[in-house]
């Protein structure tokens, strides 16, 4: 990639803006203050959910299938830092989930609507008999309908599910099949065709938020049987009201620290190092607060990690090049050299912790994904931040003449040895 005199001001002004824009926000873009932060951090809401109208204590398969339903449904909310407990005893099932970035008045009723549903979803026809369950129900997203350019809500069911809804349409071509939540009527769609595939879309549901409310609630609504939140209480964050301010102060003093070391040591290739880490820190906060992934403990290691490794990163490629100076070669020779002997090295490092990292994400849940999230988008915007953007920097102030001079680029350990 070609550069010239003017890129180092190009990339540090990007950078800048993506800095600027992580701290405040921007055109709508959260910052750090639209992040949504953990119970431990920021505190939540804890509700016991009960069955409505069972006349029964519910079985522990029904119990368990409640609770993987509620935590499926929080992980599609990026909602990372939770806890879902069964009470068997009582039939109950307990959550906790922290507040959302928004949420000032700490209303914990208002808080429990983000849940979605908690009510019985049922198939009936046009005489009210129950043709099929919701939990017959095994994905419900809504998709463009190419011929028609209309959303659609799209259905998948279980193989139990597309045997029964096979039949129900069947029984009823020409008729329509009422969608209820509980006795509501949400939907009522007509069946056109008999449908033996297991897949199924609902036509004619006006705007894209109409179909995604309503492919939502066919989704929530795969509880085998209704809930509803009879008791629920505010959550205090488990390290205190300030335990945030601390982290930040904290975290701001050991980021100046460890900037001001690299400029001492490295010269020149530190205050690329700089410039670098203030890329990844802030990419990993827009990462963070747009998606609204829950920041956890957790999260905050897998930040730390990432930092770290992002320091590692430009200290190899510093030694590198202060190595090549050494040797006797120009600044701008010993630069390109220097990122090419280094990247293998910084490759094998973060590869590594990238393959754990997804495989974390795949199998993990709760503040495990929150962990495995952070750590993977940091070892990614490393690869953008402590590699691509150094390198472009650090070839563009080479062209300078006043900063291409070998003391600008050698290590305060090489410059003694001088």
């Amino acid at each position: 990639m070609k550069t010239n005199k003017l890129t180092f001001w190009f990339v540090l002004a990007a950078v800048l803006l993506i800095a600027w824009t992580a701290i405040f926000g921007l055109l709508g873009i959260p910052g750090a203050n639209g992040m949504r932060f953990g119970i431990d951090i920021r505190g939540g809401v804890d509700a016991v959910f009960e069955p409505v109208n069972l006349g029964r204590v519910p079985t522990a398969g029904e119990l368990e299938s409640v609770r993987a339903i509620i935590e499926t449904r929080l992980d599609q909310k990026n909602i990372l830092d939770r806890e879902v407990t069964v009470d068997q005893t009582n039939g109950d099932v307990i959550v906790r989930f922290p507040w959302k970035s928004d949420e000032t008045s700490f209303d914990a009723q208002k808080a429990i609507a983000e849940l979605g549903e908690t009510a019985k979803l049922t198939f009936r026809d046009e005489k009210g008999n129950v043709l099929l369950d919701g939990i017959e129900v095994a994905q419900s997203t809504v998709h463009s309908n190419p011929e028609t350019s209309r959303y659609e809500v799209s259905l998948t069911f279980t193989s139990r599910g597309a045997t029964l809804f096979a039949q129900a349409t069947k029984q009823n071509i020409g008729k329509r099949i009422g969608i209820y939540m509980d006795d509501t009527l949400i939907s009522d769609p007509t069946v056109e065709d008999v449908i033996a595939s297991g897949r199924a879309s609902i036509s004619n549901t006006g705007t894209y938020d109409q179909t995604n409310a309503l492919a939502q609630k066919i989704a929530a609504g795969a509880l085998p049987f209704s809930m509803e939140a009879r008791n629920y209480s505010t959550i205090s964050p488990s390290l205190g009201a300030d335990a945030l301010g601390v982290m930040i102060q904290a975290g701001t003093w050991a980021f100046a620290l460890m900037c001001v070391l690299l400029l001492a040591y490295y010269r020149l290739p530190g205050l690329v190092a700089y410039i670098a880490l203030l890329l990844q820190i802030s990419g990993q906060v827009l990462a963070l607060s747009v998606p609204q992934i829950t920041l956890t403990l957790p999260g905050i290691a897998g930040i730390i990690l990432s930092i770290g490794m992002g320091v590692d990163a430009n200290v190899i490629i510093s030694e590198r090049i202060s190595e090549e100076i050494k040797g006797g070669r120009a600044p701008k020779q010993a630069i390109n050299i220097g990122f090419k002997n280094a990247f293998s090295s910084v490759f094998d490092g973060n590869i590594t912790v990238m393959i754990v990292a997804v495989i974390l994400m795949l199998l993990g849940s709760g503040s495990m994904l929150s962990f495995a999230y952070s750590l993977l988008t940091g070892v990614m915007l490393n690869f953008l931040a402590g590699v691509t953007a150094s390198r472009l920097m650090m070839r563009s102030l080479c062209q300078y003449t006043v900063l291409c001079r070998n003391q600008l680029y050698q290590s305060l350990s090489r410059r003694i040895e001088l």
